[in-house]
């Protein structure tokens, strides 16, 4: 397409709200515009930007085994209430009612959904192991929008869920998953880092990380050991001083990261969590 045709509007000056660097630069060379807080649209060359990245995604998910599919935006609370995530998510959930009054959430996530789907598909442990992904928009009603992307209330996520036969299984399709998100985040051109992680309300037992896009302006912290290849959330961060070890040696460097894959356009977490 011609320039002189393509939607695309620049700003000269710095715009009042933009906090973040990566906020002003979307929306001064017209990649996105603010609908409401945290709600934007995307604009061609924003939308055609978030493409490609969704197609490095897709390439490396595909590669690693998993089956793409697409689920509902809308949930039913029932499944919500059943998992006892309901209360769990407090205000961040965004519940609504039907003209029958039938209650349902914007799903902020989707484990809820994807155990349903293969409760109902998956009777015996002969098809298994099986990982499913998709990429759609998420909803999270934010106390406090800001920095553009990386804290929107409307956003576009690729989660993926997987299910094996034992715990044997779990750890190769774990380690299979960290390997993809390596290479994802590589082919992006990101400065990176894995470290443990709570699992937090989605909860889980053993192995949680988080890949941390290494950023001046975030909402977590990286602590990372200058000794050795320990890294972690400072919310998960353990310390431990070894035999004749000085303590001023031992002092860790800290890192401010962009909590999860908060690259230009991927916001939540690509998170490897043993759920």
């Amino acid at each position: 397409m011609r320039q002189s045709r393509l939607l695309m509007s620049t700003m000269r000056e710095e715009p009042a709200e933009a906090e973040a660097l990566s906020h002003q630069w979307l929306l001064r060379g017209g990649y996105i515009r603010q609908i409401a807080a945290g709600i934007y649209a995307h604009l061609p060359l924003g939308w055609r930007v978030l493409r490609k990245i969704e197609s490095i995604i897709r390439e490396e998910m595909d590669a690693s085994g998993a089956q793409e599919l697409h689920m509902p935006a809308i949930q039913p609370a029932d499944l919500w209430k059943v998992s006892g995530r309901y209360d769990v998510y407090g205000p961040e959930l965004i519940r609504l009612h039907d003209r029958h009054g039938r209650e349902f959430v914007l799903g902020p996530t989707h484990e809820e959904v994807i155990t349903s789907i293969v409760r109902q598909e998956i009777s015996s442990y002969r098809k298994l192991p099986v990982n499913l992904y998709q990429i759609q928009t998420k909803f999270r009603d934010e106390r406090r929008p800001r920095f553009g992307l990386l804290r929107g209330r409307e956003f576009l996520m690729k989660d993926a869920y997987s299910f094996d036969r034992d715990w044997e299984g779990l750890d190769a399709s774990y380690r299979n998953m960290y390997d993809t998100y390596e290479r994802i985040f590589k082919r992006c051109g990101l400065a990176f880092r894995a470290v443990e992680a709570d699992a937090g309300s989605i909860g889980g037992q053993g192995e949680t990380h988080e890949f941390m896009a290494l950023a001046d302006i975030g909402e977590d912290t990286v602590v990372a050991c200058g000794a050795c290849s320990y890294a972690a959330n400072l919310e998960r961060a353990e310390a431990a001083v070894g035999a004749g070890a000085e303590p001023a040696s031992r002092k860790p460097t800290v890192r401010s990261g962009s909590h999860s894959s908060r690259s230009l356009f991927i916001r939540r977490t690509l998170k490897a969590s043993r759920n």
